[in-house]
């Protein structure tokens, strides 16, 4: 287990957990939490006891209640620019991380919160989760990217609804729209999370990391291109040992032994 200020990663049976833990304040992002949750990825990105990972919030209330905004109000046209890029480059980070990357979110996730989010592979919401990105009611707008991921992964109507009211939603509205994947029991979250996370880990590793590559890929490429890219991903996985294993495997009716090479 490693701890910092307010960002701790425990790892247990391949899955590694990342709790953003600033619970006097909702665990709003400020650049020093940003920081850190950019760290902690660093780590993992090439710790081979981690295969998957789960970001969560603390406590009951909140997943990241949005970015601190004492921090915000300070902002300036420079200094916006900065915090709105230096954020939006963490959070491509997540979302280009080779490893599968599942949100567990507990509670309130706004603003910042729901970028995060919705940076992330997969979404789990609790029955208590609330998803909204209220920052046109402060004057802005959605800037570590929520403008251009919410509006791929619900379509443009709800995006442009969502941004512009800035209203909250529930967890099954969420789901409803394709913004959360599941919705499950707020005692149930972290355990269906990870046991989501492992049931994935147990398919060849290389190929979860090709085939994220693939479908964000596909997300900002042409049709043609995205073809190709998956057929050139194709024939590099046709090489690969847990390719071998994993036929073999099917073929001999038995469980496979992925390596990861």
């Amino acid at each position: 287990m490693s701890d910092s200020n307010h960002v701790r990663t425990e790892i247990a049976d391949s899955v590694a957990t990342v709790t953003i833990d600033r619970q006097a304040k909702l665990n709003a992002l400020n650049p020093d939490v940003m920081a850190e949750i950019d760290g902690a990825f660093a780590a993992l990105l090439d710790d081979a006891a981690a295969r998957a990972v789960v970001l969560t919030g603390a406590g009951d209330k909140a997943f990241v209640a949005g970015a601190d905004i004492g921090t915000l109000a300070r902002m300036n046209t420079l200094t916006g620019a900065r915090i709105s890029a230096e954020g939006q480059q963490i959070l491509r980070r997540i979302e280009t991380f080779p490893k599968p990357v599942i949100a567990a979110v507990g509670g309130y996730a706004l603003g910042g919160g729901c970028e995060l989010a919705i940076a992330c592979h997969i979404r789990v919401a609790s029955d208590r989760a609330r998803f909204g990105l209220p920052e046109v009611g402060l004057g802005i707008i959605p800037g570590y990217g929520g403008t251009v991921r919410l509006t791929r992964l619900v379509g443009l109507g709800r995006a442009v609804e969502m941004i512009l009211t800035g209203d909250m939603i529930d967890a099954d509205r969420a789901a409803a729209i394709g913004l959360a994947n599941i919705v499950v029991p707020h005692e149930e979250l972290m355990d269906r999370s990870t046991a989501l996370a492992r049931r994935i880990i147990r398919n060849a590793p290389v190929a979860l990391e090709m085939a994220l590559k693939s479908i964000y890929e596909a997300v900002e490429s042409p049709m043609d291109h995205a073809q190709a890219l998956e057929s050139t991903l194709f024939g590099v996985l046709a090489s690969t040992s847990d390719m071998k294993e994993g036929m073999a495997a099917f073929l001999e009716k038995r469980k496979a032994s992925f390596t990861g090479s």
